[in-house]
């Protein structure tokens, strides 16, 4: 199960593991985006169910799970991966639009990972990979929300980590960098008159990884069973700052206040 599978890196795992062989359930909340997803399918044996789905909706997401663990009895890869952007500096940010990221980024994660979890258990190797963020490890300006976001699938991912040691189940947090993806394209917040090629224009230069890439290190972390992976070199370069001056970082990353106003 991939979700947010309709661009992206969602898009890019989605045919990866087509290419593998694999029988795909797929989600998002955008069909025309998952039927183009599909369409560049290179395995034509290879089945693929999708859904339209919004992750925020918990009804929908267990619904969802029902219909596949009825049909199937069991899933072995589950990869939250829907995610949106919003900036906006915290004394001007909209409550409505930090729901509307929350009950995605935060609750679809957690939607998706209660859902599916005994599924995977009934698997004999499952793997449940959640997309968090280097936001999830630092803190920048007008992304408070989505970093509050991002920090909360860390640590949820972490401790469910714990939770199913020795079991069957492996879990993993993927921390991406910068991603050449359609996030910040359809962000909200930000410059009020800026259109979606000005946001592509703004975040493009700190985007220094490809979404086949990125898929291409998840599917190694979960072939390894690795717990935690950063992709990107800006990731690991951020995340090692962070450790060592935990407090200082913001002025040893002079980018940042413009980092944050081009998204995530």
């Amino acid at each position: 199960m991939i979700s947010g599978a309709g661009s992206g890196i969602g898009r890019a795992l989605a045919r990866q593991l087509n290419r593998e062989g694999c029988h795909l359930c797929l989600a998002d909340i955008d069909g025309s985006g998952l039927a183009e997803t599909v369409a560049g399918f290179e395995h034509p044996d290879a089945s693929v169910e999708t859904c339209e789905l919004d992750v925020a909706d918990k009804a929908a997401v267990d619904a969802w799970a029902a219909a596949i663990g009825e049909q199937y009895g069991c899933v072995d890869i589950v990869i939250n991966n829907a995610g949106v952007a919003y900036s906006a500096r915290v004394d001007e940010a909209c409550y409505a639009d930090q729901h509307w990221l929350m009950g995605i980024n935060f609750w679809g994660v957690v939607h998706g990972t209660q859902a599916f979890l005994p599924l995977l258990k009934r698997a004999p190797r499952g793997h449940l990979v959640n997309l968090s963020s280097i936001f999830g490890v630092i803190g920048v300006p007008t992304q408070s929300a989505y970093n509050a976001a991002k920090f909360a699938v860390r640590g949820y991912t972490e401790s469910l980590r714990q939770e199913l040691a020795g079991s069957t189940v492996h879990v993993c947090c993927v921390l991406p960098g910068g991603v050449k993806t359609n996030i910040a394209r359809r962000s909200r917040g930000g410059p009020p008159d800026a259109t979606e090629e000005d946001r592509a224009a703004m975040f493009d230069p700190v985007a220094r990884t490809t979404a086949e890439a990125a898929a291409s290190r998840i599917l190694k972390a979960i072939e390894g069973r690795q717990t935690r992976l950063l992709i990107g070199n800006d990731a690991r370069f951020i995340d090692l700052l962070a450790r060592l001056f935990p407090v200082s970082y913001p002025r040893l990353l002079p980018g940042l206040g413009r980092l944050g106003k081009s998204g995530p």
